[in-house]
């Protein structure tokens, strides 16, 4: 009995301890689910939100670029994308091997497409192809049930209608480097396939291009797939510029440089303001495969082309100036007062300076001359007798006040300085004294002497609206009051530019052939034309070759500096063209062709 009393009593015990148990546990769930459902309340919200929530970075219009007239040269196109998000996706090798079923990958895109997933945080959109065609979407779209984290973007991207004619002025887009995702903190850079300027206008101006982002909420399903959109918060597009680019006339320059399969450069400028109606840089190349993304084998084609299409020839070029440098050296010495407008020099055709016999082009020499029949005839022993008497610092003075021998500064990359040497800087340079028949060489825009054709067109605007120091520039210039006057005698400045006019339009100048006439509008230039090679003794006592009979690295450069109307001047224009073989000959005719285009447009009305 007493044995059944003590089993009761452990039984009712342990109930009891159960009981208690239970509730000391039923406890500690109701706090625990009282923590979670209330102090932790706001946690778990934004994780559950983070499942059923993706949140995009919304790219916004890059700005658009328009010409002097409201042309478009730079816009955007409708471009639709195929993207894969890894954490949406349960296996990404597996997805992308489905997918390179349908639509096939390069070897270099598959690994930018894996170097980019591990970059990046599982749940950012990775891009795996761009610029697809209405039937790649409709495959993609149709495979979508076995394609889990992958999904078709419609977007924008950058778009060139006028192709390589436009493309050393603008550059390109291209994807976000490390090293520039790292230098600029905008969460833009940090959207794979996100694209900025790489040169020209679209590196210079890329933050007023670019905008700022937007953001886009969407609700996902377990797989992923996008049910609704919850916000949208718009960007803001990138900002319109303007610039001075007459696209009618670039087109027509670059257009005469194809044609005739010529290598160099031309600049037209408004002599007034400095605008920079054309620019133009040959052979160039297609800033929308750029944009696209060229393949390692198109981009070695483009660094192996002999003609250099990715070398900026207008700025970062640098040429002997030749003979368009006599207008410069003239200009120095009238100044110095050390020759007058009136003043002969004879030329037989050859000059001594100690034992070493400088040559004329013209080896009958020309005869009497002064100046202005000098710089027609472009005559060398006028500029070498000149050079001599006025010395190497006067004529370095008088070409960097015309823009020679410095940077412009227009806001592209790789501008070079040229190179207007003095004695200074051949002490500094190679530790020696200058010789006198150094300073003979530059008389005719030889030896040290280096111009970029931007400099030149520099020049031949200053000359040619009476010594106003314009600068080149793509921002049209609101007021023109506000350019200075440089301090140079008029007289001399029409002195020169009378030597310009005949070396045109009269019968016997080096440039005649190219001369024109529209409706009593004319242009005035200087030729030039630059050695590459030495011309060695024998050949001056046998027969110099001709051009034609040189390989094309070894040919002369063609220089014309050149301005219309010859009245009243608004048109200042400088064509290089490398290894073309004669500035009258070659480099002419193109400027003649460019300027009568400017004029008949009418651009400056």
């Amino acid at each position: 009995m007493n044995r059944d009393k003590d089993k009761g009593k452990v039984l009712i015990n342990r109930s009891f301890i159960m009981i208690i148990a239970k509730l000391v546990l039923l406890t500690v769930i109701i706090l625990r689910l009282y923590y979670l459902q209330v102090f932790q309340a706001d946690k778990y919200k934004m994780l559950a939100d983070e499942n059923r929530i993706s949140t995009r970075l919304l790219i916004p219009p890059r700005g658009i670029i328009y010409d002097r007239n409201g042309v478009m040269i730079a816009s955007n196109r409708q471009n639709f994308q195929v993207m894969i998000v890894a954490e949406q996706t349960p296996d990404v090798q597996k997805t992308l091997n489905k997918f390179k079923k349908i639509m096939p990958l390069a070897g270099d895109e598959e690994e930018r497409i894996k170097r980019d997933l591990r970059r990046n945080r599982s749940f950012v959109p990775i891009k795996i192809k761009d610029n697809l065609t209405w039937d790649e979407v409709a495959k993609i779209q149709l495979n979508a049930p076995d394609l889990q984290g992958i999904y078709i973007d419609e977007g924008l991207s950058r778009d060139y209608p006028f192709g390589e004619s436009m493309a050393h002025i603008l550059g390109y887009v291209s994807s976000v480097s490390e090293k520039e995702a790292k230098l600029d903190n905008d969460p833009l850079l940090q959207v794979p396939g996100f694209k900025i300027g790489k040169a020209g206008v679209e590196k210079l101006f890329e933050k007023e291009l670019r905008g700022r982002g937007g953001s886009l909420k969407l609700e996902v399903n377990a797989y992923g797939r996008v049910m609704k959109e919850i916000e949208r918060i718009e960007g803001v597009p990138g900002r319109a510029l303007s610039l001075t680019i007459d696209s009618r006339l670039q087109q027509k320059a670059y257009d005469l440089f194809k044609e005739q399969e010529q290598s160099g450069a031309a600049i037209v400028l408004d002599v007034r303001t400095g605008e920079i109606l054309a620019f133009v840089s040959a052979p160039s190349y297609d800033p929308n495969a750029m944009a696209k993304g060229l393949s390692s084998q198109e981009w070695k084609d483009l660094v192996a082309n002999e003609r250099n299409p990715l070398s900026n020839k207008a700025i970062a070029g640098q040429y002997s100036p030749g003979s368009t440098f006599k207008t410069v050296v003239a200009l120095a010495a009238l100044e110095s007062g050390i020759i007058k407008p009136q003043m002969r020099f004879f030329c037989s055709g050859q000059m001594y300076v100690g034992n070493h016999a400088f040559h004329c082009w013209r080896r009958a020499g020309h005869g009497p001359l002064n100046v202005v029949e000098a710089l027609m005839h472009s005559c060398d022993i006028y500029f070498y007798e000149v050079a001599q008497r006025i010395g190497i610092e006067r004529i370095a003075e008088m070409a960097r006040r015309f823009g020679l021998g410095k940077e412009l500064n227009i806001g592209l990359d790789n501008e070079k300085s040229g190179l207007i040497p003095d004695k200074k800087w051949k002490l500094k340079r190679f530790g020696e004294t200058w010789q006198q028949g150094e300073t003979v060489i530059a008389g005719i825009g030889q030896g040290y002497v280096l111009t970029t054709p931007l400099q030149l067109a520099t020049m031949v605007a200053r000359i040619a609206n009476g010594g106003y120091e314009v600068k080149p520039t793509f921002t049209k210039i609101a007021d023109r009051s506000k350019i200075k006057k440089m301090d140079i005698s008029s007289e001399y400045i029409d002195t020169v530019k009378q030597g310009m006019y005949d070396v045109v339009n009269v019968p016997g100048g080096t440039a005649y052939r190219s001369h024109f006439n529209i409706d009593g509008k004319e242009m005035a230039g200087k030729t030039g034309s630059t050695q590459v090679r030495r011309i060695t003794m024998k050949e001056r006592q046998t027969r110099i070759l001709r051009q034609d009979e040189l390989p094309w690295k070894f040919r002369d450069h063609a220089l014309f500096i050149a301005f219309a109307p010859y009245d009243n001047p608004l048109y200042g224009i400088a064509v290089l063209v490398e290894h073309g073989g004669g500035g009258s000959s070659v480099a002419a005719p193109i400027a003649s062709a460019i300027l009568q285009e400017a004029i008949n447009l009418d651009i400056l009305k």
